[in-house]
């Protein structure tokens, strides 16, 4: 048996603890930084496979750095384990029903993320030991990914200071390295503070919070035709003022998203947007607080190090679906539009051109795709995450894993009842594999690993990563 056949029994030998784990977390759902029951699973297992870990850093209770080995190379393997608001979903259900009404789900699978990434820390760490391999392995726990961007704040503290390279992964309805950018993201708390009144009697005395809010609403909807093509700039009411229609609103809170390919463009944005909402303010005559929640950057992809793990994606991605699977996940398959079931066979045909007609069908409809996809890198960009900070402290990179039924999307009831399933537990035992696996390539070939810094040299251009977030701001 090679090495990194080793490596994937070593991993396929502890999977029962990782279901477990994975599914307490998936019945525990957190969010943001308060991810007490969560992060405690990783302690048990962690401490019982022998790393040493650090608790509580950056300011955050509930994010970690286990350790095990020394010297270099270091690999960092990124763990994330929150969850999103609202999105309670009944397990294995082929419907959207809430298993707690306003309740949390793991609707972007972190519950396997994290522990996806924990088999890969384990089972690089056990091969290591019993071939008396040098090299540090450090498995980074990282809270709020969803909203607060723990790693963001890591980064600004410099906890990944000493990486070489870092590796992650995503679970997705496709298997594929991530090889685009991200967009980078400020979070922004904007609130009003008015003069409450009664709307009828005396409104004059009154001064809106919420008209103000609403102003400011308006003013950021007409900017958008003035910003970059690829900016996003969204919002949600945390405070409306109260349910009394009678009463000049007192208060109002506005939460804002600013996103753009570059941190200095969502700069630009950030600033335009406050101006708006200072106008907002002084149009109503009231008290405007600006409060920084948190920022991200854009992530850099690694290409020498990407291309080494899809490698091993293609060796060590295979989940071994069975037909019973592929049953079970039918399900989720019927819940889509047939616009979107249309979208996946153009899907299967722009990614398969040289499949005949009755293979583009099969994997346009298979509930859980089964194929890798090809290997490629673009400037576009889709989303963000904090993996961005750490891009730019040390070459990153990450693939994604088709343990997701085929067309559904990211923070979807689908993806929170799929998230204790069988392909589900698949899905997190193969980007361990493939973790580990890459982690191995990079201990054992010290050339990848100074091609990977060097292009990262390249990526960065000159410019030393430095934090969105100002210094006075901590998680919260």
């Amino acid at each position: 048996m090679n090495a990194k056949d080793q490596i994937s029994a070593i991993i396929e030998s502890k999977k029962e603890e990782l279901f477990e784990a994975a599914d307490s977390i998936w019945g525990t759902p957190e969010t943001r930084f308060a991810t007490e029951k969560s992060v405690q699973h990783y302690y048990r297992i962690l401490e019982k496979e022998g790393f040493q870990i650090e608790k509580g850093v950056a300011n955050m209770d509930h994010a970690f750095v286990a350790t095990y080995g020394n010297g270099h190379p270091v690999i960092g393997i990124l763990a994330e384990y929150d969850a999103l608001d609202n999105l309670s979903q009944v397990a294995d259900l082929g419907e959207q029903k809430a298993e707690i009404s306003g309740g949390n789900g793991h609707g972007c699978g972190h519950n396997l993320l994290g522990t996806g990434a924990l088999a890969g820390a384990i089972g690089i760490k056990e091969f290591m030991e019993k071939n008396n391999v040098s090299g540090t392995i450090q498995l980074f726990g990282c809270p709020a990914e969803e909203s607060g961007y723990g790693k963001a704040f890591m980064a600004r503290d410099g906890v990944f200071d000493k990486v070489d390279v870092a590796l992650s992964w995503h679970p997705m309805d496709t298997s594929m390295a991530w090889g685009m950018s991200s967009l980078a993201v400020y979070q922004i708390y904007y609130n009003f503070k008015g003069i409450s009144a009664h709307a009828a009697a005396s409104p004059e005395m009154g001064r809106s919070a919420l008209d103000a809010a609403e102003l400011m609403n308006i003013g950021v909807q007409y900017l958008r035709e003035h910003i970059i093509d690829e900016g996003r700039v969204h919002y949600a009411f945390i405070d409306a003022g109260g349910k009394s229609a009678n009463v000049v609103q007192p208060t109002a809170s506005l939460y804002y998203f600013i996103r753009a390919p570059k941190i200095e463009q969502a700069e630009e944005i950030y600033k335009r947007v406050n101006k708006i909402a200072e106008g907002a303010a002084l149009m109503t005559e009231t008290e405007l607080e600006i409060v920084f929640d948190s920022a991200c950057a854009n992530y850099l992809p690694n290409q020498v190090v990407t291309t080494a793990m899809y490698e091993n994606l293609k060796e060590f991605g295979n989940l071994g679906l069975t037909p019973s699977d592929q049953e079970y996940s039918q399900r989720y398959y019927d819940s889509l539009t047939e616009e979107t079931k249309a979208g996946l066979l153009s899907r299967a045909k722009q990614t398969n051109p040289t499949a005949s007609e009755e293979e583009i069908q099969r994997l346009g409809t298979l509930p859980v795709q089964e194929k890798v996809g090809p290997l490629f890198f673009s400037e576009k960009t889709s989303g963000s995450t904090d993996v961005g900070d750490v891009s730019w402290v040390c070459p990153t990179a990450q693939v994604t894993v088709a343990c997701e039924p085929q067309g559904t999307p990211p923070h979807s009831w689908q993806w929170v009842a799929n998230g204790k399933s069988s392909v589900a537990h698949k899905g997190l035992l193969a980007a361990g594999r493939v973790i580990a696996t890459t982690a191995y390539d990079l201990l054992m070939n010290p050339d990848l690993v100074e091609k990977a810094k060097a292009e990262h040299v390249k990526a960065v251009d000159g410019q030393k990563y430095q934090s969105a977030i100002p210094s006075d701001v901590l998680p919260k």
